[in-house]
């Protein structure tokens, strides 16, 4: 390995910056600790300055540059929460910056990142994820001799995310047993194998990638740092098609097991969070909450640390955040219907094929005179998923049943 994290740099990176960042709550969650009877304790990197722990890294990477460097200006790209935290250390350390960000980048981050930076920072939008804004961000520095502020990939930027980790340490009464990280490019899992390695090494590290990016746990499975050709983008703060090369050869020897979380169970997380705890967070500060249930057996009686690692999330996502959440739970379902066209069909559906508690939240429907039966697509949201066959049963008895979408991808993207 070339790159390991030390204890004497990451302790540097706390003393620079300690001007900006805030030393983050450490705070147990009763509602989960009751749930897998364990202590499981949140370390509330949403309530940093810029909303998520992505300042730490920044800020220590720029303040660290030369006074040639800072004049020729700092490049990043990101999908939110490292712009943010460049933004901000340009504001702050009189630096200009360029800010390459994806065009499905939410407007919430975007909003932030143009806050945060003032006049010191310029936003572009560059391709559909990450990678797309990375290389072109690159292809700046190349042509402009800019320093570029990587999200994940670089010595500065992992041992200023490291802090989190003495941050836990420091705040924690108890010897931690397990501690989730949410994986995107890797930089804060591979600052916390510094931290944890050198200062509680029976402390368990356990990483967790979205479902629809698993690029760490394809990298480590393949034993080389592996490009995923298409990856789900909804977990944006954690969805990367390629790890950092620094960070993976990290993690592959440090973390103790990086698991998935499907998209669906972050979106239940969110929910929950919000409505029981009245925490807001972002679908990768969900992340490591959605995972725990994956290790119920194993966290009995012990302590338990849950990074929350953002809160940058867009109001305007939030129906789609119910719907990917009432689709995991089986409890959304999209049909095709095919109604007789005569009077009444719509009503008889109503009456006599629809549960007491089944409800319809989608209807699209076009009469074609020349049929005899006419196709619809329904959407029809139950109080339980023991309420699915019998639903399917009834329209299959009374000739409504044309065909289920839920488990056809490709045709359920296209028509719902």
């Amino acid at each position: 390995m070339s790159y390991f994290p030390n204890i004497k740099d990451i302790r540097a990176a706390a003393k620079t910056i300690s001007a900006v960042a805030a030393v983050t709550p450490l705070m147990e969650s009763i509602r989960c600790s009751k749930q897998f009877n364990a202590t499981i304790l949140l370390k509330r990197e949403d309530l940093q300055r810029v909303r998520s722990y992505k300042i730490r890294g920044a800020y220590n990477k720029i303040s660290s540059l030369s006074a040639e460097e800072r004049s020729k200006g700092v490049v990043c790209a990101s999908a939110g929460n490292h712009a943010q935290g460049v933004a901000f250390a340009c504001n702050h350390l009189g630096i200009k910056g360029t800010i390459y960000m994806p065009t499905v980048t939410p407007k919430q981050k975007i909003e932030q990142t143009e806050m945060f930076g003032g006049d010191w920072v310029t936003l572009v939008s560059e391709g559909d994820t990450f990678d797309d804004s990375y290389k072109a961000a690159l292809k700046t520095c190349q042509e402009q001799g800019k320093v570029f502020v990587h999200p994940f990939d670089d010595p500065k930027i992992i041992e200023g995310q490291a802090t989190v980790g003495l941050e836990i340490i420091e705040q924690s009464t108890s010897p931690i047993d397990y501690i989730f990280v949410a994986i995107g490019g890797g930089g804060l899992a591979a600052g916390l194998c510094g931290v944890f390695r050198a200062l509680s090494p029976h402390t368990k590290i356990i990483g967790i990638e979205p479902e629809g990016a698993p690029s760490m746990k394809i990298s480590i499975a393949n034993g080389k740092n592996t490009e995923l050709k298409k990856i789900d983008k909804f977990v944006d703060g954690a969805a990367v098609q390629r790890v950092g090369d620094l960070t993976f050869d990290i993690c592959k020897d440090h973390l103790d097991a990086v698991i998935t979380v499907p998209e669906g169970k972050v979106c239940q997380t969110i929910l929950d969070l919000y409505n029981r705890d009245a925490i807001v967070v972002e679908p990768a500060g969900a992340l490591t909450i959605a995972a725990l249930d994956q290790y119920a057996q194993k966290l009995q009686n012990k302590n338990v640390v849950c990074i929350v690692s953002g809160s940058n999330n867009d109001i305007t996502r939030t129906a789609e955040i119910k719907e990917r959440a009432l689709l995991y739970g089986n409890l959304k379902h999209y049909f095709i219907v095919r109604f007789p066209q005569r009077p009444g069909a719509l009503k008889e559906f109503v009456a006599e094929i629809l549960g007491p508690t089944d409800d319809i939240t989608h209807f699209e429907y076009s009469k074609k005179s020349s049929k005899e039966n006419a196709p619809a697509v329904v959407g029809i949201e139950l109080k339980s998923p023991d309420d699915l066959k019998p639903l399917i049963n009834r329209m299959k008895e009374n000739n409504f049943f044309g065909d289920y979408l839920n488990d056809k991808p490709d045709l359920f993207q296209y028509l719902v």
